[in-house]
């Protein structure tokens, strides 16, 4: 008999009553004219594209993570769609481009329930495209950024939990950050620091969060045991990477907020950076005497994609195959470290995004107008101030918030449900389909389903087989 949870319909409902009565206050950046049709089709259409990054990383990590989790961890991803859409409608697109506290934080009431956010433009946000479409078209970025995080700790964490920290990790971790780096009046903006696409805000936030919660949920008992490790399904990682460097389109390009020549500059170096990065990994890894993996393929591809993330629409095409080259070079070598360690980041994210978003950040400074490579230090170092803060922020932050998390709701599953697998003992489902229910503790966290009719799951060895 499942155990009754009513607190989170009973948030919902009071989130939708809310929505009928809260209205935002006065903006210093309201609408202000009509909006540009051909910018607007653009930002249209990249928004829908940074929406399917998600369902792409979750067919990304599906099928890395072992067959026992692979819906339990698609699901991770793909929630975030439904909880931050809510999120940001009610306070989180204000917290992070609400009218700016101190440089580091929106006010809460300038767009609170998207008040004030209509069709018409405006200047300091979206001069020719509908605030409105602004506001979505970041949704987009605020969704994939926690759900970026799950990698780091697939196969151990309590549904529930998840969802809190999610929650916390937008409002507090991302929501600053995105103001501080792309409002008007944000801080590191303020100080001349660059981030076309989310580099600092997206990816770097994300590895970070995720070294946190490798450390904090500890070690899956297959990684103390040192069992390998054997992905559930290649081609969905395949099918993911596609996904991801088609939708990458959107977050780059997209974030010219207009279709113009910086879009098609921020297309190519996208589409470059991740080229020479996927052979960078496979080819290293080939010198080294190892076989060219579609897995390393796929990893190298998406290492370079969050490399260019930050210097997109900075940097020429030329240099955005240095960009993607040292990047699968140094993610690559971060991988082989971290296996040696006792660190149990299940899917590599903070040596992946982590480390992929820092060398982006760092090479934005030396190739940007007014870098380093033009001898000029000022852009240059305050990329490495902006990192250091960011990185402190954003891993010390998590901390705490895991912390106050795991106070609330236990992070972390039963060793008995890690054993049976995160499908079972938190969604009561296989990647098989149906509803099996295969061990009594497969509903012991209160998850799960009714239904009658037990069937037993297949055993790892074998469903790993197909």
């Amino acid at each position: 008999m499942n155990r009754a949870k009513p607190l989170p319909f009973v948030i919902l409902v009071a989130l939708a009553a809310v929505a009928l009565f809260v209205k935002g206050g006065a903006s210093e950046v309201a609408p202000v004219g009509a909006a540009d049709t051909g910018d607007t089709a653009w930002m249209l259409t990249s928004a829908a594209l940074v929406l399917l990054m998600t369902p792409g990383l979750s067919f990304f990590y599906g099928g890395m993570v072992g067959f026992k989790n692979v819906v339990s961890t698609m699901l991770q991803s793909v929630i975030a769609l439904g909880v931050i859409s809510l999120l940001w409608v009610a306070v989180g697109f204000s917290l992070a481009f609400g009218d700016s506290i101190g440089g580091v934080i929106g006010n809460p009431l300038t767009f609170a329930m998207f008040d004030g956010v209509g069709g018409a433009t405006s200047e300091a946000l979206s001069p020719t495209i509908p605030l409105l479409l602004f506001a979505l078209f970041q949704l987009k970025f605020a969704i994939i950024t926690p759900a970026l995080i799950t990698g780091s700790f697939a196969e151990r964490v309590r549904f529930s939990s998840y969802l809190l920290f999610m929650v916390l990790f937008s409002l507090v971790i991302y929501s600053p950050l995105a103001h501080m780096t792309w409002h008007p009046d944000g801080l590191l903006r303020n100080w001349g620091v660059l981030d076309f696409a989310g580099g600092t805000v997206v990816h770097m936030s994300a590895g970070f969060a995720a070294l946190a919660g490798a450390m904090i949920l500890g070690r899956r008992h297959s990684h103390k045991a040192k069992e390998e490790h054997v992905p559930a399904n290649i081609p969905y990682v395949l099918l993911g990477t596609g996904m991801l460097w088609f939708g990458w389109f959107g977050f780059n390009a997209g974030s010219a907020l207009g279709a113009n020549e910086l879009a098609a500059t921020a297309f190519a170096t996208t589409n470059t950076a991740s080229a020479a990065a996927m052979l960078g990994w496979i080819f290293w890894d080939w010198m080294l005497g190892k076989k060219p993996s579609a897995l390393g393929a796929c990893i190298g591809a998406v290492v370079g994609l969050v490399a260019i993330t930050p210097a997109a629409g900075f940097v020429t095409v030329r240099e955005s195959i240095v960009i993607g080259l040292v990047a699968s070079v140094v993610s690559n070598l971060a991988v082989h470290m971290k296996t040696r360690s006792t660190l149990d980041d299940t899917l590599d994210v903070f040596p992946c995004h982590g480390v992929g978003g820092i060398v982006g950040m760092i090479l934005t400074g030396v190739f940007a107008d007014g870098g380093l490579a033009e001898g000029e230090f000022t852009l240059f170092g305050y990329h490495m101030l902006a990192l250091v803060i960011v990185s402190a922020f954003a891993f010390l932050g998590s901390l705490i918030l895991y912390k106050i998390v795991d106070l609330i709701i236990p992070i972390r599953v039963t060793e008995e449900q890690e054993l049976i697998g995160l499908d079972l003992s938190q969604h009561g489902e296989t990647a098989l389909g149906g509803f099996p229910m295969a061990h009594p503790s497969a509903n012991g966290n209160g998850s799960g389903n009714g239904h009658s009719g037990m069937t037993k799951a297949p055993s790892p060895e074998v469903a790993g087989s197909r």
